[in-house]
């Protein structure tokens, strides 16, 4: 598992860098034009921000799944990745389409993320124990 969640790391690391200048300058003017522009770049903001953090947290995943082999290492790890998807997903889409219909979508990526450091809790007191 540990190497899927670093690969995931990298990738999810590269695409928050991307989408995160994107939204910083290619999106500027179009959001700029609209009435909510603003409250839409910073729902863009707040994905690409949480998107950056989670990246790391999935390296912390497999880092402690490399050392634990537990369960609760790999269940981190795809609660970050399930976590990034649905609640940064869901604001880059809202940014772009104006609409907001995900946006009961949005907090459940957030459980997802709370629910992975959690599960990080678990597996670095299973180090703690060993």
């Amino acid at each position: 598992m540990e190497r899927l969640f670093f690969v995931l790391s990298g990738v999810y690391g590269f695409l928050g860098v991307a989408l995160g200048a994107f939204g910083a300058h290619g999106l500027k003017a179009r959001l700029d034009a609209l009435p909510d522009g603003a409250l839409r770049a910073s729902w863009w903001q707040t994905g690409s921000q949480y998107h950056l953090i989670h990246a790391l947290a999935l390296a912390l995943a497999a880092l402690l799944a490399a050392r634990t082999g537990g369960s609760a290492a790999t269940a981190a790890g795809f609660l970050f990745a399930g976590g990034v998807l649905l609640f940064s997903g869901s604001l880059y889409v809202m940014t772009l389409t104006g609409t907001r219909a995900l946006v009961a979508v949005t907090p459940l990526g957030g459980l997802l993320l709370l629910a992975g450091w959690v599960s990080v809790t678990v597996a670095a007191l299973g180090i703690a124990k060993g």
